[in-house]
Order: structure tokens, then C-alpha cells, then sequence
């Protein structure tokens, strides 16, 4: 870990702080919620030692990044700016392109907005869903879910981060990490996020005291802001991306999931992967992994196995 370099590149208008290590072919991966640069330490170290250059930025909005405060800083083209501003700036033409939850939103719509950037994608988790022309996302999500549900829970500004910082900051993401509910996560106002302050969490063994307070700490110092302004820009991402409706992703793709990541298991997700659906949208698609037993995130909790996935695959480009 002593041998990750640490950046701080002024891009897009913004400082973003890039991770790397390594040199050869460059691998960009970009993380998601509750996560940093950090939830790719075993990805960097693995596809390194294999003559890569792995590259973690933390997402604007996290960890050593700014934090625009408000929601409309963070659509997709916000975000794919960075992105493009940071291989500018470290002089890289192509990429290979490897995303988790939030970070694979982006990188769903990296491919679909620069693909020329792209060399291949290893996505995990989050499938690409095209846009629906007659229905924003928040409204399908009330509609199907309920306003308990974590995303609708997410979109008053502040109300989650007061809800937040009534729980020790290691404990809440002990408790979003650790997670192994594949049903969709609703959560009353009436419970909160804290839910049962003094019941103990047991730790699993991916996940060590030392890896919680770094997330903490960078959470302690940022706060949660930035990570849930992704989600309440999630209808201004509807609106600003109509002229790129029924448009298809165009690079080779390798996609992972768990089985008991929630979500597989939401909003008709299992079923538009295994009818054709996915496929139809995501025609490149070569490789579709299921792993039994694997909740939301996989590249923690089978780090191993998520390294040679994403090796195995980009080393046929």
C-alpha cells in the first residue's frame, strides 16, 4: 500500500485526487457509496504486480476531492468532465474501464459519451438501464418502492445527514458495507438510519478496523454530502441526457454481480438480465458473471476473485 502514489490534479474546475500505481496499460476504476480511491487498494495492488497501471480517483464529492455543495454539480457530465480532465492530465488516450455502484453508473455513461476513451469496461453490480422517455427515475422508484426507500430517503437535503450524524461514522459504514439483505432497503423515518444503536457488529473477515476508520475518517473531514448529491441528481441526469435516449453501449463489456447484492434482486433486475434484455442494450457484452453468495460489495468482500476477473478480461485487448 506504501507504494500507491497520491495526486491531487486540477480538473474540470475542480481538485480530484488520483491513486495510481503501477505502469503499463492504464485501468481506471471508480468507486461508489459509501466508498473512496480506498475500495480499490486490492485491484490496484493485483492488476500492478501484472504490468498495469491501476488508477483510482476518489469521485468528486469524496474523500480528499472537493464537494461542490449542490446537487446539480453532480450530473454524469459533471463527473465524466473529471474523468476526461484527469486522463488528459496524465497524458492517456485510452483506458480500460472498471466502475462499482455509483462509479458503474459513470462508467455506463462514460462509454455511452466518450467511447472513444474506452478501451473495454469491467462493470459490477449496476446493470445498465436505458432511459424510460415517459417516467423519471424518482417517480418510477416512489411508484414501485415506496417513499421508505433509501434513494427516495436520500433526496431532502440535509435530512440524511442529520440522520447520519446521530451514528458513529465507523459504525454506519460498517453497516452499509457489511450488508447481506438482497430485498430492497427501505427505511422508515420512524427507525432512521441509526436503526439499533447498541446492538454490536460483527465484522466479517474482508473487512478490518484499520479499513473502517479510513473510510471514517475521510467521512469525519468531508462529511456525507457529497456522496448523496449523486442521488438527488439522479432526475436532473434524466433530464439533461434526452438527446442520448435508446442509444446502445458500444464497447466490450464484462459485467458482475452477486446474487445477493440488492441490487440484483430490485425493480426487475434478474429478470431484464436473464431475458435479453441487458444483453439487447449492452450488445457488446462478452462475459456475464453471477457469483453465489456475494452481496453488494464484491470487490471487498472477494477481492481475489473480482483481480482476476478484471485481469482475465482486459488482457485480451
Amino acid at each position: 500500500m506504501e507504494k500507491i502514489r497520491h495526486t491531487n490534479i486540477q480538473a474540470n474546475g475542480i481538485n480530484i485526487h488520483v491513486a495510481e500505481i503501477g505502469d503499463g496499460p492504464a485501468v481506471l476504476l471508480l468507486h461508489g457509496f459509501p466508498e473512496l480511491w480506498y475500495s480499490w487498494r486490492h485491484q490496484m495492488l493485483f492488476l500492478s504486480s501484472r504490468g498495469y497501471r491501476a488508477i483510482a480517483p476518489d469521485l468528486r464529492g469524496f474523500g480528499d476531492s472537493d464537494a461542490p455543495p449542490s446537487p446539480a454539480s453532480y450530473t454524469v457530465f459533471h463527473i465524466i468532465g473529471d474523468l476526461v480532465a484527469v486522463l488528459d492530465s496524465l497524458g492517456l488516450d485510452q483506458v480500460f474501464l472498471v466502475g462499482h455502484d455509483w462509479g458503474a453508473v459513470m462508467a455506463w455513461h462514460f462509454c455511452l459519451l466518450r467511447p472513444d476513451r474506452i478501451r473495454a469496461l469491467v462493470n459490477t453490480s449496476v446493470v445498465f438501464q436505458p432511459r424510460n422517455p415517459r417516467r423519471k427515475p424518482l417517480e418510477t422508484m416512489r411508484a414501485l418502492l415506496g417513499d421508505d426507500y433509501y434513494i427516495c430517503r436520500f433526496q431532502e437535503p440535509g435530512e440524511a445527514e442529520e440522520e447520519f450524524s446521530r451514528v458513529d461514522t465507523g459504525r454506519l459504514i460498517k453497516k452499509f458495507l457489511i450488508s447481506r439483505n438482497p430485498a430492497p432497503l427501505r427505511v422508515p423515518k420512524i427507525v432512521g438510519f441509526e436503526g439499533s444503536s447498541d446492538k454490536p457488529i460483527a465484522m466479517p473477515s474482508w473487512l478490518s478496523e484499520e479499513d473502517v476508520s479510513y473510510y471514517a475518517s475521510k467521512y469525519d473531514q468531508r462529511g456525507f454530502t457529497g456522496g448523496l448529491n449523486y442521488y438527488r441528481a439522479m432526475d436532473l441526469n434524466w433530464e439533461v441526457t434526452a438527446p442520448w435516449t435508446g442509444l446502445q453501449i458500444k464497447v466490450p463489456v464484462k459485467f458482475i454481480v452477486g446474487d445477493l447484492d440488492l441490487t440484483y434482486n430490485t425493480l426487475g433486475v434478474k429478470e431484464y438480465i436473464h431475458s435479453g434484455g441487458f444483453n439487447k442494450q449492452v450488445p457488446y457484452l462478452q462475459e456475464l458473471v453471477i457469483m453465489e453468495g456475494v452481496a453488494h460489495f464484491l470487490n471487498e468482500e472477494r477481492p481475489e476473485e473480482i483481480s482476476q476477473h478484471i485481469y482475465d478480461f482486459i488482457q485480451r485487448f
